[in-house]
C-alpha cells in the first residue's frame, strides 16, 4: 500500500503543477489520477491532508534541490547565491513547483486554520536553508529573513507580470546592495 500511496503523491503532484490549488475538488483530481475520491481519502484521511502530503513532498524535492545547489562553494559559484537561486527558480523545470508553493502559501492565509502549520513549517524550513547558505559572520536569521522576502516578492512579482528582465535587474541590484552591506 505504501508504493501506491507514494504513486498517488507522485501523479497528485503533477496534476497540482497543471492545475494549481485554487478550485481544488477532490473528484476531478481523482479522476485525473485514476482513483475515486473515496480512495483518496482512505490513503490521504482529508483533502487537507492529501494536499499538505502532497506539497510536502514538493517541498522537499525543492529544498534538497536548494541545498546541492548552495553547497558549492562561493569561489566556484559564478553568481551569488540568490542571483543562482533566481536563476533556478525561473528555469522551466523548476518554476511551476515554486508557482505552486506560493499558490498555497496564498491559500493558506485565507485557510488559517486549516493551512497554519504548514505556512509556519515552510517559511522556517526555508529560512534556515537561507541562513545556512550566508557567509558565516552574517548567518543570522534577521539578514535570512531580508534575503527570503525579497526574494519572495520579487518572484510574486515576476508570476504577477511575467516581467524577467526588470525583475532580475532588481534582484541584481538587492545583490550588489547586500554585497557592499556584508563586506561594509
Amino acid at each position: 500500500m505504501a508504493n501506491r500511496k507514494q504513486e498517488l503523491v507522485e501523479n497528485l503532484l503533477d496534476y497540482l503543477l497543471q492545475n494549481g490549488v485554487a478550485d481544488l475538488s477532490l473528484r476531478p483530481m481523482a479522476a485525473a489520477v485514476g482513483t475515486s475520491a473515496r480512495l483518496l481519502i482512505f490513503h490521504f484521511g482529508s483533502k487537507e491532508k492529501l494536499v499538505a502530503e502532497v506539497l510536502a513532498e514538493m517541498q522537499a524535492r525543492l529544498q534538497i534541490s536548494f541545498a546541492r545547489l548552495s553547497a558549492v562553494k562561493p569561489g566556484a559559484r559564478r553568481v551569488p547565491l540568490l542571483r543562482a537561486f533566481w536563476d533556478w527558480a525561473l528555469a522551466k523545470e523548476n518554476y511551476g513547483h515554486l508557482r505552486l508553493l506560493y499558490q498555497l502559501q496564498t491559500l493558506a492565509t485565507q485557510e488559517n486554520a486549516v493551512y497554519a502549520g504548514y505556512l509556519k513549517g515552510n517559511a522556517m524550513n526555508w529560512l534556515e536553508l537561507i541562513q545556512a547558505a550566508l557567509p558565516q559572520p552574517q548567518r543570522n536569521s534577521t539578514l535570512a529573513t531580508l534575503f527570503c522576502s525579497v526574494f519572495d516578492g520579487l518572484f510574486i512579482e515576476f508570476m504577477s507580470t511575467g516581467d524577467r528582465k526588470r525583475t532580475t535587474a532588481a534582484i541584481d541590484l538587492f545583490v550588489d546592495l547586500a554585497r557592499k552591506h556584508i563586506s561594509s
